[in-house]
C-alpha cells in the first residue's frame, strides 16, 4: 500500500463516499500481511519512500508467485531481484504481467511509477563490461526508486583514459555508484576526481585469486581515497537504495 493509495481512502471517507468499516477492511493488512511462510511489509512504501524488494535466490517458483500477487494486488510495484532467466520463465507463466531484465536477472512489475526527484541524477559506473549486470541492477532499482539515471559502462582502471574523457558528466551527477570487479580500484579513482558521494559495488568478477569478489570488497574498504561507502559483493540493489536516500536527502517527500 503506497502513500499515494491511503491518501485516496481517506479523502474518500471525508467525502463520505467510503464508509470508515470499509476503509479499515482495506487498511487491514498494514503493517504486514501474513502469507505463512512469507510475513510481505505493506508499510515499507509508507516508511521509506521505496517498495519491499524480493530477493528471488532461495525462493522456490511458487512463493516468489505468491508474494508477487499479494504484492501487486496492493497496487506496490513488485522487484525480484536474483532471478535466473529459468525461474524467471517459470514465474512468468503465473504471473503475466512480471516483465523480466535478462541482464540483471530481475523481475518487475510496475503499478506506480514514481516521478524523478532528489538533487539530481544517480550515475552507474562499471569498471568492465562484465561488471555490467551488477550495474544494471544497480541502475534498473534506482530508476524504480524515482532517480534520474545515467550510466557509464567499461571505463576501468586499465584504459582511465576512457573515464577522464568522460569527467565532465561524471563531475555533473548528484551521487556516483561504482561497480568493479578484479581488484576493484575505479571507486578509488573515481573518488580521488570529484567531491560526491561515491558508493562502491564489488563484484565477483575475476581470476582464482579475486576469491569471488573477496579482492574487489577488501580494496574498496581500504581505499585511501576518503569518503567511500562499500556495500556487500554483487549487491547492486544495495547501492542504488543507498544513492536514492542520499539523492532525497533534505527533500520533502512527495507523493
Amino acid at each position: 500500500m503506497t502513500p499515494r493509495h491511503i491518501g485516496e481512502i481517506l479523502k474518500a471517507v471525508a467525502a463520505g463516499r467510503v464508509s470508515a468499516d470499509a476503509a479499515l477492511v482495506q487498511l487491514r493488512d498494514l503493517p504486514f500481511h501474513d502469507l505463512g511462510f512469507a510475513k510481505i511489509d505493506g508499510h515499507r512504501m509508507l516508511r521509506r519512500g521505496v517498495p519491499e524488494v524480493v530477493f528471488g535466490q532461495g525462493k522456490s517458483v511458487e512463493q516468489i508467485v505468491a508474494i508477487g500477487k499479494r504484492i501487486a494486488a496492493a497496487g506496490t510495484t513488485l522487484i525480484v531481484t536474483r532471478l535466473d532467466p529459468d525461474k524467471a520463465r517459470a514465474v512468468k507463466k503465473k504471473l503475466r504481467a512480471l516483465t523480466y531484465h535478462r541482464e540483471a536477472q530481475l523481475g518487475t512489475i510496475v503499478r506506480e511509477r514514481l516521478k524523478p526527484a532528489g538533487h539530481g541524477t544517480v550515475m552507474v559506473i562499471s569498471a568492465g563490461t562484465s561488471d555490467i549486470p551488477v550495474a544494471e541492477e544497480a541502475a534498473i532499482c534506482a530508476e524504480l526508486f524515482g532517480n534520474r539515471v545515467r550510466r557509464l559502462y567499461d571505463v576501468g582502471v586499465a584504459g582511465i583514459h576512457r573515464l577522464t574523457a568522460n569527467l565532465d558528466d561524471v563531475k555533473s551527477a548528484s551521487v556516483l555508484i561504482v561497480v568493479a570487479g578484479m581488484e576493484g580500484a575505479l571507486p578509488s579513482v573515481v573518488a580521488g576526481l570529484v567531491d560526491k558521494p561515491v558508493i562502491a559495488v564489488p563484484t565477483s568478477v575475476g581470476y582464482g585469486t579475486s576469491l569471488g569478489g573477496l579482492a574487489a570488497l577488501l580494496g574498496m574498504l581500504n581505499s585511501c581515497s576518503s569518503g567511500v561507502t562499500v556495500v556487500n559483493i554483487d549487491n547492486g540493489f544495495g547501492a542504488a537504495l543507498s544513492a536514492t536516500l542520499i539523492n532525497r536527502t533534505g527533500l520533502e517527500r512527495r507523493d
